[in-house]
């Protein structure tokens, strides 16, 4: 396993001659826990030199800064984009993304430090764009608090993301927070087909457990959008389903819905063919000649589903709301739109 020379977000292969190593070899603890909910998973607890990220200038993300206290996700999510990061560690992309976590246990400390530094400006800080913060980890290691505690102290803006309902637990610190600072939440949800969940997304909390994360924090008084993610061509993009999804994002109290089309970077492109070629074998020539181009489904397929979930959007009257101010869309009555769309990627 490799521990020296990597650098956070680093997309330099091993070996290339990093500039500065994010944890070293002595500061490694590995540990497995005999626990019905971590059986098989390895934590590697690391002591990292750093935590606070730059996002690189060719990536597509909204936003500069990330902290992420976790390296690999026990959600097990087959598409997930950061399975390619394990590689830089010699870990395995598949099960070994799933099963072998990386911890950075003192995470809070690290970033209570940057954030005090003269050198730091109060940017925004977002969190969960890696793998998920909240994942099952969460609830042995408790980073989170401390994190946000830091944040709320120095009142820098922060957003997360998330598929985990421990973000609940905190849900006292994040009210803190948002009262100093602009706080963003975003809660991942891409379909509600309970067997698509049960095979793709194996180690998350089901979708309707996870709108009403959204529906607590909304009546909280803490604004919470949905990153209607993934959009499964062929799988999950039936208009029925559209329309099922986003119906009962609005029932939630959702300020915003965003839609994102599975993407198929190198090192989830293959985990996620393999899990296709087993369960759908009938759709793998179809999503080769959907993704022939590269990791991104074409252009006109995106801009269909966006549309279609515009359009939904403004039909269950997903809109700007007033803070704490949550929607109830009645699940057998359809409304008349009340405002317009805001699709917002936190």
């Amino acid at each position: 396993m490799r521990w020296d020379n990597l650098a956070e977000n680093d997309p330099v292969p091993p070996g290339a001659g990093r500039a500065a190593a994010l944890f070293d070899a002595d500061a490694v603890v590995t540990r497995t826990v005999d626990t019905p909910e971590f059986r098989g998973v390895t934590f590697h607890e690391v002591r990292a030199r750093s935590i606070v990220n730059r996002v690189p200038g060719v990536s597509r993300m909204p936003f500069e800064w990330t902290v992420n206290p976790y390296r690999g996700c026990t959600h097990a999510c087959v598409y997930c984009f950061a399975r390619k990061t394990h590689s830089y560690l010699d870990l395995d992309t598949g099960l070994g993304f799933d099963s072998q976590i990386v911890v950075k246990v003192n995470a809070p400390e690290l970033l209570r430090r940057h954030l005090a530094s003269g050198r730091w400006q109060g940017a925004h800080i977002a969190m969960g764009t890696n793998v998920d913060c909240y994942q099952r980890a969460e609830g042995r290691y408790r980073l989170m608090p401390g994190i946000i505690e830091a944040l709320r102290d120095h009142a820098n803006p922060f957003s997360i993301l998330t598929k985990g309902t421990l973000i609940l637990r905190d849900l006292e610190l994040l009210q803190q927070a948002s009262e100093v600072t602009h706080v963003g939440i975003s809660v991942s949800v891409g379909f509600l087909d309970d067997a698509l969940w049960r095979t793709v997304e194996p180690g998350t909390p089901a979708p309707e457990r996870r709108l009403d994360v959204v529906r607590t924090l909304t009546d909280h008084g803490i604004g919470c959008g949905v990153l209607m993610a993934p959009v499964i061509p062929f799988l999950g993009d039936h208009p029925d389903q559209l329309r099922a999804t986003v119906r009962a994002i609005a029932a939630s109290g959702a300020t915003s819905v965003t839609p994102l089309v599975l993407h198929l970077r190198p090192g989830a492109r293959e985990w996620f063919m393999a899990w296709l070629a087993e369960h759908h074998p009938h759709l793998v020539r179809r999503y080769e000649r959907l993704y022939a181009e590269g990791a991104y489904a074409p252009k006109w397929y995106q801009r269909r589903i966006t549309r279609q979930v515009h359009d939904l959007a403004t039909e269950f009257g997903i809109g700007p709301a007033h803070r704490g101010a949550a929607r109830r869309i009645p699940q057998r009555v359809e409304p008349e739109p009340v405002g317009p769309t805001q699709l917002t990627l936190l």
